[in-house]
C-alpha cells in the first residue's frame, strides 16, 4: 500500500507547522525547506483548512498556524480526508468492478482487512507523537522553534502509556472477522 503524495504532504504540512507552534508560517517557506512545489501545496493546505487542521489569514503578515494543538490530531483521521478513498483494488469500488471473481474473491476480504489494520496503527497516533524528536526534526529542516515554557513538556509516552494518561488518545480495539 502506498499513499498518495497528496497525504504525504498533508502530513508534512502538519509536522512544520507542529514545529511552529503559534507563529505563522506561510506556503513558500515550507515549500522552500521541504524542497517541494509550491503550488502542490496550494491544495493540500486549502484542504487541511477545511479540515479544520490549520487555521490561514491572508494579506501582508498572513499565513497559517495549527488550528488545534498537536494532541488533538490524529493521524488516521488526517490520511483518512487526505486519500479520500481506500480503493487499494479495483474491486473495493462500490461503483462495481470489472473483475469477474469479485463476487467469490477471498482476496478482497483479506485485503480489506489489511488496509483497516494499516488505518487502526494509524489512528494510535496523534501528530505530538510525531513531533517527539522536534528538535531533530527542526534541526534538519532549518526550523527556528518557538520556546517552549516548562508546563508544555511531557515525558516521552508511546501510544500505550499515552492512553493509560488521556483516555481519549486510546487505542481502538480491533475486531477479528
Amino acid at each position: 500500500m502506498q499513499l498518495t503524495l497528496y497525504t504525504d504532504y498533508s502530513l508534512r504540512v502538519l509536522v512544520y507547522l507542529g514545529l511552529k507552534g503559534e507563529s505563522l508560517s506561510t506556503i513558500s517557506e515550507i515549500a522552500r525547506h521541504y524542497g517541494i512545489s509550491r503550488n502542490h501545496l496550494v491544495k493540500v493546505v486549502h484542504n487541511l483548512a477545511g479540515h479544520g487542521y490549520v487555521r490561514t489569514s491572508r494579506g501582508k503578515g498572513g499565513g497559517m498556524r495549527l488550528a488545534r494543538p498537536p494532541g488533538e490530531i490524529n493521524i488516521g483521521e488526517v490520511v483518512r480526508h487526505a486519500e479520500g478513498t481506500f480503493n487499494i483494488v479495483e474491486c473495493f469500488d462500490t461503483e462495481g468492478s470489472g473483475c469477474p471473481i469479485t463476487p467469490i474473491c477471498k482476496l478482497k476480504g483479506v485485503l480489506y482487512r489489511a488496509t483497516r489494520s494499516f488505518l487502526e496503527v494509524l489512528d494510535q497516533y496523534t501528530l505530538a507523537d510525531v513531533l517527539k524528536n522536534s528538535e531533530e526534526l527542526s534541526r534538519v529542516l532549518a526550523v527556528i522553534q518557538p520556546p517552549v515554557s516548562s508546563s508544555d513538556s511531557s515525558p516521552d509516552l508511546s501510544p500505550a502509556q499515552d492512553s493509560a494518561q488521556n483516555p481519549q488518545h486510546g487505542v481502538k480495539a480491533s475486531s477479528r472477522d
